[in-house]
């Protein structure tokens, strides 16, 4: 069940992945005033969609960013993979950060013709995850309203888009480059056609209320702390799921150290990564196999304590 080549994305899928899982990100300009673009950056959480694989950003009237680019378009673009809930607690306390991307390029605002076809796209996503989740099984959907709606709902705060009072200038965001930060810090730059021809992960758009609707759950975690006793030999004492896409999982495990010994000793958090027997191609497909490992597992556990 570990990991390989074969089984795990690549590096540009996961950048895309991440685009497709979040709704927000920090966008970075160049000051300007009177006399042109100074140096010093103007930083603020916006809102985008992502249509053909590329971030189309609406930015508020009243944000400076609409002065800046104006003199100089250059920017740059950041998005984290979104982790709610508890997850999210318990990364800050180990001072651990979420995968992210950086890319830069030039924000170009959209003409009206081309806005009103970003708007008709921006309905689309937001129905979209409305009719996933009305039309989800019994176990998908007992995961999915497990998870904190106020956080996870792409839907829920993409609608404020169109229905709030606030106005907004749509751009679409020209990337040069890409670079990849995983959970460590280490980067990765992404190659541009690579980034071109990668397709987002078909479990990103709900992969955040997956994940913290399995942390919600106490039933649901000891199923992954069982995966990590029966798949890899690890005794698990507490255990959360850290990512998801159609090819595996990771989970992040509070296992004992080196030195531990005999019930003595310290436990660290640890992550692995779980291979799916056959890619997901819903989040349907992703659940039931989760099922089947949970069955799986508690069969191999029966059997070596003589309940089988």
């Amino acid at each position: 069940m570990k990991a390989n080549k074969a089984t795990v994305l690549t590096f540009a899928e996961k950048c895309k992945s991440i685009l497709s899982s979040n709704w927000q990100g920090q966008l970075n300009t160049i000051k300007a005033d009177a006399k042109g673009s100074k140096e010093d950056i103007y930083t603020s959480k916006v809102k985008y969609i992502c249509k053909r694989g590329k971030p189309y950003l609406w930015v508020p009237e009243k944000e400076l960013h609409n002065v800046n680019v104006v003199v100089d378009e250059r920017s740059s673009f950041a998005v984290t993979n979104p982790i709610p809930g508890p997850l999210a607690s318990l990364l800050r306390s180990l001072r651990k950060t979420p995968s992210r991307i950086a890319l830069t390029g030039e924000v170009v605002p959209l003409t009206e013709e081309k806005v009103q076809s970003a708007t008709k796209v921006l309905r689309e996503v937001i129905r979209s995850e409305q009719k996933a989740m009305s039309e989800s099984s019994y176990t998908v959907s007992g995961v999915l309203s497990s998870s904190d709606h106020s956080c996870t709902s792409r839907s829920e705060s993409l609608k404020e888009l169109l229905e709030g009072d606030e106005n907004y200038i749509v751009y679409k965001f020209n990337q040069r480059s890409c670079m990849y930060v995983d959970g460590s810090g280490d980067t990765h730059k992404i190659d541009t056609e690579d980034m071109a021809a990668s397709k987002a992960d078909l479990l990103a758009p709900l992969s955040a209320k997956l994940i913290d609707g399995i942390n919600q759950s106490a039933p649901r975690r000891r199923a992954l702390m069982l995966f990590c006793c029966t798949y890899l030999n690890a005794n698990a004492k507490d255990a959360y799921m850290l990512s998801i896409d159609r090819k595996g999982f990771e989970v992040l495990s509070k296992v004992p150290s080196p030195g531990f010994k005999d019930g003595f000793g310290q436990f660290e958090w640890k992550e692995f990564r779980l291979s799916l027997k056959e890619e997901a191609r819903d989040v349907e497909a992703f659940c039931r196999q989760l099922v089947e490992m949970e069955e799986e597992a508690v069969k191999e556990v029966s059997g070596h304590s003589g309940l089988a």
